[in-house]
């Protein structure tokens, strides 16, 4: 299912500041490199993870799904002076792609990428997080959401992609893995009481989580 209709996302492109150009290298070489493409943030989405941790300010962000490096790099924008990022990416050849694009940019000495099972890293990672970003495989994100949530200070965000699925959440039954995996994150999400949410009709759908 086409979830957001091409010419509105053409139009509010063109309403939004252009990409970097290193952002646009990293959406270039994805594009013709990568058979995933489409797992890429891209530029109307990426503007947004900038324009969030820009507004937050964060010492400490975590982000769950490096792949090629564009969504680090636009949270990266907002980090403070002593601020970093820790990105878990689960495939070698990802992060090798992720790590030679962050040493092109101003950011490269507050990245830290980490190569791996994010099951396995995230619990050995002794920081308090300001803001998570998940982006990795769908049936992990509620064990995800699990393991980041107790660091997660209080008036902290996390941001969960890819809640709508292609439209396959919509479905009635829903069918397929992952399409079920992110039914159950959005419906575990939307019945705790300990935050705040909004579910942002962007792109592929955005969750936008405040603990309280």
């Amino acid at each position: 299912m086409e979830m957001i209709h091409p010419q509105v996302q053409s139009y509010a492109e063109s309403l939004t500041t252009a990409e970097s150009a290193l952002l646009k290298e990293v959406n270039d070489f994805t594009l013709n490199n990568h058979t995933e493409y489409q797992m890429l943030s891209g530029h109307l989405q990426g503007k947004l993870l900038e324009m969030i941790s820009s507004m937050i300010r964060p010492r400490r962000i975590l982000e769950v799904g490096t792949f090629t490096g564009y969504s680090a790099l636009c949270l990266a924008k907002g980090l403070t002076d002593d601020g970093q990022l820790h990105t878990i990416e689960l495939r070698e050849e990802d992060a090798a792609t992720a790590k030679k694009f962050f040493s092109k940019s101003s950011f490269a000495n507050k990245i830290v990428i980490h190569t791996g099972n994010a099951r396995d890293i995230i619990p050995v990672l002794q920081e308090k997080w300001d803001l998570v970003f998940i982006d990795a495989d769908k049936p992990g994100y509620i064990d995800y959401f699990n393991l980041v949530f107790p660091q997660l200070r209080q008036n902290g965000f996390i941001l969960a992609d890819n809640i709508f699925f292609h439209g396959q959440v919509l479905e009635d039954p829903v069918s397929g893995k992952n399409a079920k995996a992110m039914k159950a994150f959005n419906d575990f999400i939307a019945g705790r009481i300990d935050i705040e949410k909004v579910a942002i009709t962007l792109r592929d759908g955005l969750y936008l989580i405040k603990k309280i």
